[in-house]
């Protein structure tokens, strides 16, 4: 029977097909593997290693940097200008590298990225979760939502999460989990759809969000080497992230109903495949008079943490008021605020219906949220030593200078160029998980000498943005994988690391393909990126 798409109650349950054997084997051969704890260990010890023989080999990156150069022929061109910065590998097997990396492991491991987001997201959520609020939004949810139109709702949702910079990672994964599940769905497609859009989606919105400025920041820079009066506007890209939202959002809905879901039709729960429902008919999901008087309550008791942050947002002198140190303060502060916006409700929540009686009760609901999250610290303690490794090795940095420069010398046509440095950037994102530190590393390369062909810093931006999102599904680099294969764990417990990879795979190859395709069209009609945002520079 084939599959109706985004249909919640009839899957296919038809052979498997090519690509499902393909993916089933990657499942197969990711999930033989040692558990992810034990790969970052590995992960990391073949890093101290590597660094060492790049080290005693001396392995010299020299930068070299595009400027502007008359050509034999008399006409204008680009050269290579050594800089006389070089970049080497620092080994991690000597006195000073093997005290570095005693002396770091704590802070390595305290200043793992996403540690402290989940576990202060995820003790407002445990506290919504435990007293029943979350199964009751849940509820209301699926009533509001047609069952056809949930995973496009989902991709959409995740996409804009990114106003919220990384909160999205942590928020919305395990709910569109057990909104899935609840609906007899599987729960793996939901959070693969939702996962879709939070990582392989970051670089897309309706809005301009707090990485527009921080990008516009390091084009300008880069510009500048050419042209020292150029300004990268941080709406630059505006009107091509609100279609690629749009586009994004539709594409990732087709691969989840026609990719995910399909292939995950044929398995058991245990192993990702649809869960039974939790009732039959869609009445039984209504609300009971005790639900809803806790969520009035509850509503309340949002609407009044809501009113008070967005007062010290948009009041001058206000806590929320202005720019932090790199984005909006609101933005900065976004995962207590969030902490806020689920626990006070929660609370309210288990009080009106009866699961929070004393203080002691709420304490104890957040000592059993925390107790879940053993999972996550452990893989977080070897994850943060191998991303730190790769960090101080710079490995990362020095394989990312040399592709950049292989990359500039090539001679290609404009469209073309785009193309390799949309690929170029997918591939070096999973070696360099940070977006600003390999953008801070490929600015200063590419955007002059594409400058230089014709090509605005504008639509190279635009580029990099296309390449550093749709490989984030996959990339171990990337700290917040680690974080969704926890959550995974929780409704597919014989998942591992190849199972999710198998299943994100579809997502990054559809959305690579897809997403360049629209700039490249997009180049080809010569509209305009957003405000300020050509597609062409004059030398």
């Amino acid at each position: 029977m084939a599959m109706n798409t985004d249909n919640p109650h009839q899957p296919a349950r038809t052979g498997a097909s090519a690509s499902g054997g393909f993916l089933d084997a990657i499942e197969r051969i990711g999930n033989r593997l040692p558990d992810p704890t034990t790969l970052f260990l590995v992960g990391a010890l073949f890093i101290v290693f590597l660094s060492d023989v790049a080290a005693r080999g001396e392995w010299t990156v020299v930068q070299r940097l595009p400027e502007q150069a008359i050509l034999q022929d008399g006409s204008a061109g680009v050269a290579w200008r050594e800089t006389g910065e070089t970049f080497t590998s620092t080994s991690l097997l000597t006195r000073d590298g093997l005290f570095w990396v005693v002396g770091n492991m704590v802070e390595n491991f305290m200043r793992f990225p996403p540690l402290g987001v989940v576990l202060v997201g995820m003790l407002g959520i445990g506290v919504a979760e435990r007293t029943g609020m979350i199964a009751t939004v849940l509820k209301a949810f699926m009533l509001a939502v047609p069952g056809r139109l949930l995973t496009p709702a989902m991709v959409f949702i995740g996409i804009m999460s990114s106003l919220t910079l990384d909160a999205g990672y942590v928020i919305l994964p395990p709910l569109a989990a057990a909104l899935y599940k609840a609906v007899g769905r599987s729960p793996l497609a939901g959070l693969a759809a939702v996962f879709a859009g939070v990582s392989a989606g970051f670089n897309a919105n309706l809005f301009v969000t707090g990485l527009d400025p921080l990008l516009a920041g390091l084009s300008t820079a880069g510009a500048q080497t050419i042209d020292a009066a150029y300004q990268v506007a941080a709406t630059c890209n505006w009107y091509f992230m609100i279609a690629s939202t749009v586009v994004m959002t539709l594409v990732g809905w087709l691969v989840t109903a026609w990719f995910v879901e399909r292939r995950l039709a044929g398995k058991s729960p245990e192993e990702g495949g649809p869960a039974p429902a939790t009732s039959a008919a869609p009445e039984e999901h209504a609300m009971t008079a005790v639900e809803k008087r806790g969520m009035v309550r509850a509503s309340l008791a949002f609407c009044v943490v809501l009113t008070a942050i967005v007062f010290m947002i948009l009041w001058p002198g206000a806590p929320l008021y202005g720019t932090g140190r790199l984005f909006d303060r609101w933005v900065e502060a976004i995962v207590p605020l969030l902490l806020f916006c689920f626990i006070l409700p929660g609370i309210v929540y288990g009080i009106s219906v009866g699961a929070i009686k004393n203080d002691k009760d709420a304490a104890r609901l957040l000592i059993e949220t925390i107790a879940t999250m053993a999972p996550i610290i452990v893989l977080a303690f070897f994850a943060a030593q191998f991303i730190a490794y790769f960090q101080y090795s710079g490995l990362g940095r020095m394989l990312a200078m040399a592709g950049g420069q292989a990359l500039g010398q090539a001679q290609m046509p404009a469209w073309m160029l785009i193309i390799a440095f949309i690929l170029v950037t997918l591939a070096f994102n999973l070696l360099i998980g940070s977006m600003s530190a390999k953008y801070a590393l490929f600015a200063p390369i590419f955007i002059p000498m594409f400058m230089m062909v014709g090509i605005s810093p504008e639509l190279t931006q635009a580029a990099y943005r296309i390449g550093d999102s749709v490989s984030n599904t996959i990339t171990p680099l990337n700290p917040y994988l680690v974080i969704i294969l926890v959550f995974m764990r929780q409704f597919v417990p014989r998942g591992g690391m190849g199972t999710l990879i198998s299943t994100m795979l579809p997502y990054t190859v559809v959305f690579a393909v897809i997403w360049t395709l629209v700039l490249v069209i997009w180049m080809a009609m010569g509209i305009p990126l957003g405000p300020a945002g050509g597609l062409v520079y004059v030398p």
